[in-house]
């Protein structure tokens, strides 16, 4: 139990991390090139920083879900869940306004 405790926060550290590199330091390189192809170079500020906080999101409903799992909670779905459905809402509109569409 506690290794997998230790697996989601870290996990979750990591999408944080990735997210604040994307977010603060604009680095696209971190994306696959299919998920950036048609961003135009004036648009990388905005579409680094909203995809960064999807991920961040995402990352932290992961890391709180490990915390609740410390503590037996029976709601450690909650904090999944919502940061899975934030995120990837976020991450989903910042590729259909930047990007030109989802699917590319």
């Amino acid at each position: 139990m506690i290794f997998g405790c230790i697996v989601e926060g870290l996990v979750g550290l990591l999408c944080i991390v990735l997210g604040v590199l994307l977010w603060k330091k604009q680095m696209i390189s971190i994306l696959h090139d299919y998920h950036h192809r048609h961003v135009k170079q004036k648009d990388i500020p905005a579409y680094t920083k909203q995809i960064g906080i999807g991920l961040i999101l995402v990352g932290a409903g992961i890391l709180i879900t490990g915390v609740m799992n410390l503590f037996y909670s029976p709601y450690w779905w909650v904090p999944l869940v919502a940061g899975f459905v934030s995120g990837l809402t976020v991450m989903y509109i910042a590729q259909k306004k930047y990007n030109g569409s989802v699917m590319g």
